[in-house]
């Protein structure tokens, strides 16, 4: 697969653009650098999507769409064996509390995390 292969996102109801949060484009950005660095096919990323898709109920209507991107990733991960399940919720768990220890307007860095000095 080469940049012209690189299927693009949908524009979902309601969006006026395809990625409104700029997570949602590096979650995309992720997806694909992972595929061409020949940690999962294409097709095994279309399936797994699928399925996330179907039982979030998020194919309904298009809600939560980069949330299901985002969940698949994760399960892709863990399967692989590139990050246990585990791991994966540690350093969401650790970002959310560094985002809540940061003050408005400034960056958010893992190093905020309250949580960091004590281990």
């Amino acid at each position: 697969m080469n940049r012209r292969d690189v299927p693009l996102p949908p524009l979902l109801a309601g969006q006026d653009e395809v990625f409104p949060e700029p997570w949602q484009a590096q979650a995309f950005a992720i997806v694909i650098a992972l595929h061409q660095n020949g940690l999962f096919s294409w097709r095994e990323w279309t399936d797994s999507l699928s399925v996330e898709l179907k039982t979030s109920g998020a194919a309904e209507n298009g809600s939560g769409y980069y949330r299901c991107w985002l969940s698949t990733l994760e399960r892709l991960l863990a399967n692989k064996g590139v990050a246990a399940r585990d791991e994966i919720d540690s350093l969401t768990a650790a970002w959310q509390r560094a985002a809540h220890a940061t003050p408005h307007g400034k960056p958010i860095l893992l190093e905020n995390d309250p949580q960091i000095g004590r281990q």
